[in-house]
């Protein structure tokens, strides 16, 4: 009897030293979820602003754009009823063009450079109106 829980335990701890040595070589061969290998994940960026004109009214449905500077996607959104507008989950590592229009009328290009360590950017865009 005293044998059976002998065999017991020596079969529980080569398991339990399999087991350690398999994460082991997983987590050294990559193997492991990125999560799991404590990756530090590059954080995000957001631009954020409004669209106005000269006299700083807000511009409500301006259309804006952003420009990623290494693939040339561009993505869009309208400024809402108080002019405002957001892009969220912009990759810090890319440079940006931002722009703004407005019945036929656009804002200046502006840069969001990668240098730039902000996370959280403000960014109002003035749209001179023509009368």
């Amino acid at each position: 009897m005293n044998t059976n829980r002998l065999a017991v335990h020596a079969v529980k701890t080569k398991f339990a030293v399999v087991a350690v040595l398999v994460a082991g070589l997983m987590f050294a061969g990559g193997l492991m979820p990125a999560g799991a290998q404590g990756k530090k994940e590059a954080p995000i960026k957001t631009v954020h602003g409004v669209v106005q004109d000269k006299s700083e009214d807000p511009l409500p449905a301006a259309v804006v754009f952003l420009k990623n500077l290494q693939n040339n996607v561009v993505k869009t959104s309208y400024a809402d009823d108080a002019g405002e507008y957001r892009f969220s989950g912009l990759d810090p590592n890319i440079d940006y063009e931002i722009h703004a229009e407005f019945k036929g009328d656009v804002s200046p290009t502006k840069r969001l450079s990668s240098l730039d360590s902000r996370r959280d950017i403000a960014l109002t865009l003035t749209i001179p109106r023509k009368k």
